[in-house]
């Protein structure tokens, strides 16, 4: 059985290098997402929206594995949009009032159905809350500039810094802050975290 890993497929939005910011053009894709606000390392909500968002998308790989199509594929790296009504927020690191939709792609041949029986095999095994508020939405972002950053999420200013420039340039920025997180936080050293940082551009 061959894993299908569109990580790979799709390299030129998911394999930025550190080294040059560059833009992409990001099509439609379904994502399972939920929305929710304040401080990612403190909130209640947050950790049940990423508990709920990788459940669901394990328990869906899995369906497929091992039902009648046999297909294996890679669960896609957990996503995030941040924001902020007052982008002062960011600035001032007022995280109580940071706005995001964490999220994970979902491959085409991954059928509603299999979600929708996903999150029933969840619920019927642990009722976890994140679940009520999960939705399944196709999310497209257009024109983007993206660029990896290597290390923690607190040294993340000058990359962002030289992202912005690099649209400001050409544009302007649009959208929401996107970050896509490819290491496993909670066994990577901070200094080799791996995400990446991608803007829309106007």
């Amino acid at each position: 059985m061959k894993k299908i890993d569109l990580k790979k497929e799709l390299k030129q939005l998911y394999r930025p290098s550190a080294k040059e910011v560059v833009q992409v053009d990001v099509p439609a894709f379904r994502f399972l997402m939920v929305d929710g606000k304040g401080d990612p390392n403190a909130s209640l909500a947050y950790a049940q929206a990423v508990e709920a968002l990788f459940s669901v998308s394990y328990t869906a790989k899995f369906m497929l594995k091992k039902g009648p199509a046999q297909i294996d594929y890679a669960v896609m790296p957990l996503e995030g949009l941040w924001w902020a009504d007052d982008l002062s927020a960011f600035v001032a690191d007022d995280r109580a009032n940071w706005k995001w939709t964490m999220m994970i792609m979902q491959p085409h041949f991954v059928a509603t159905e299999v979600i929708d029986a996903a999150i029933a095999a969840v619920r019927s095994r642990k009722p976890l809350p994140g679940l009520d508020r999960l939705r399944l939405e196709e999310f497209s972002e257009g024109r983007c500039a993206q660029v990896l950053h290597v290390g923690p999420f607190t040294e993340e200013g000058p990359t962002i810094e030289r992202l912005h420039a690099f649209i400001n340039a050409r544009s302007g920025l649009a959208g929401k802050h996107h970050e896509i997180y490819l290491s496993d936080i909670r066994r990577a050293d901070p200094a080799k975290w791996k995400t990446i940082i991608r803007q829309p551009m106007q």
